[in-house]
């Protein structure tokens, strides 16, 4: 009886369209038009048209059923052999499939280029489109990121973890596992990530429930249960990082930050060493006063990054992190040197550099007078050198600027760029997306369910919110 697949309330087919499985009526789900008419009507189920999933609006949750998958499954493949198309991001959800839909996906096929003949047998794998459960792009874009890092990839895929939980269903690492193997299966329909979404809300309450939630938050507090239920992994090796633990998570994730704090009265220096997943940089527009933009900002090249005037770097934001700060008459410190509370300086550097270095640059800011995004423009490069803000490098610095040395053939500390993830829209509406890279330096944009060839171009040219790199060399014990 439907003419076509529009929300009737206010003509759109895009905002995550649902039908009414009691009448016929199409509503947004993302505008609540469905939702309206299920309160008026009393209708409170619904089917989700792209994805397939029904909604129960009494539970305001999504119902999966093996019995319903299997006749979705079936009423997928008349759909297809009546139509004779191939579908490229359909999932086995997307489901009671019917003609007046097919219109709906023949729109969907035209805005993802990647088609069948674009793939190859090698840069097929790992590429997996993540269906987005209800404002959980945050996590999709961080789950892009995880199962793109090397190592992790190797260590899941290799079947090394040991679990030792009284449950594994209940285990994340048991499910990341799971994850990868989905991930480079060779499967290509969108996987359905609900069982990792269930285990990050058990086990990280704080991000339960749909309300869109911080993607940076979201990768310290996986990292943070993926180490917590690695404890069968721990092969006994004496473990050579800050958290003084052997899992896989702190072997590639875990670095040492140093914080030397400095009596300006004696010059006694007290050292402390701290773990860290990742490190967050402040950005220009912030309240926070910020560093001077660094010599290089006149056009040259530093660190691999092009600087146009007025454009802020990441060199420029790891240089701030790194500068010495005087702590001022406030904030005295008893100094073991002087026996008596004297003014200081600290200055972080890095100790020990992880094998995955994380980038978070602060885009969201909260105090007590605004809540507000800063959208500065940060250049940030494909090889980043971390030499000038390791510890050992400190006695080099002169007024806050790092002299280069002349051994040119020191590659320890040298890192690639491998994934992306950026946050469009506003502190209160947005949505996340991430870049990764693939063989032979090829690049995806991944957006949920939809993943897309990206140029250098394009990776290079976005805002960015967390920048993951990579060493390009290992360090073997």
């Amino acid at each position: 009886q439907a003419k076509s697949c529009i929300c009737h309330m206010c003509g759109a087919h895009l905002n995550r369209l649902h039908s009414c499985l009691y009448c016929v009526f199409f509503g947004c789900f993302t505008k609540k038009h469905i939702h309206e008419h299920a309160k008026t009507k009393r209708h409170n189920l619904a089917i989700d048209l792209l994805y397939g999933g029904i909604y129960c609006f009494m539970c305001q949750d999504y119902i999966y059923d093996k019995d319903m998958e299997q006749i979705a499954k079936e009423e997928q493949r008349k759909a297809w052999k009546l139509q004779a198309f191939t579908p490229t991001v359909v999932s086995h959800y997307q489901c009671t499939m019917t003609v007046l839909q097919i219109s709906y996906f023949e729109h969907l096929k035209k805005q993802t280029p990647l088609l069948e003949e674009d793939w190859t047998t090698e840069a097929d794998q790992g590429l997996r489109g993540l269906i987005n459960l209800g404002n959980t792009c945050f996590m999709n874009c961080i789950v892009q990121a995880l199962t793109h890092t090397p190592l992790l990839r190797d260590f899941f895929l290799s079947d090394r973890h040991k679990c030792e939980m009284q449950s594994p269903s209940s285990c994340l690492v048991c499910e990341m596992s799971t994850l990868f193997q989905e991930f480079y299966s060779g499967h290509r329909s969108p996987h359905i990530p609900y069982r990792l979404l269930h285990l990050v809300w058990t086990h990280a309450r704080h991000l339960a429930g749909y309300e869109q939630q911080d993607a940076h938050e979201f990768l310290i507090a996986a990292l943070d249960v993926l180490h917590r239920h690695c404890k069968g992994d721990d092969n006994g090796k004496k473990a050579n990082n800050p958290n003084h633990c052997n899992c896989i998570i702190d072997q590639i994730f875990t670095g040492g930050l140093q914080s030397d704090v400095t009596c300006q009265v004696c010059h006694g220096v007290s050292t402390t060493i701290d773990p860290f997943w990742d490190i967050s940089l402040d950005l220009p527009g912030s309240s926070t006063p910020f560093w001077p933009l660094s010599p290089g900002s006149d056009g040259s090249v530093v660190n691999g990054e092009s600087h146009v005037s007025g454009t802020t770097t990441l060199t420029d934001c790891l240089r701030r992190f790194t500068r010495p700060e005087h702590l001022g008459s406030s904030a005295k410190i008893k100094c073991s040197g002087c026996h008596s509370y004297q003014e200081s300086t600290k200055q972080l550097t890095m100790k020990k550099l992880p094998i995955v270095a994380c980038f978070h640059l602060k885009r969201f800011e909260h105090s007590a007078k605004l809540r507000r995004k800063i959208t500065t423009y940060v250049s940030f490069p494909l090889e980043l050198d971390m030499t000038p803000f390791m510890a050992s490098s400190k006695e080099s610095r002169m007024n806050g600027q790092y002299q280069q040395p002349t051994d040119s053939l020191n590659n320890d500390n040298k890192y690639s760029l491998f994934a992306v993830v950026n946050h469009q829209g506003t502190l209160e509406s947005g949505h996340y997306t991430s870049f990764i890279r693939q063989h032979k330096d090829q690049w995806f944009k991944c957006d949920d369910a939809i993943i897309t060839k990206a140029s250098i171009k394009d990776v290079l040219d976005s805002e960015g919110y967390l920048l993951f790199y990579h060493k390009q060399f290992l360090e073997y014990e």
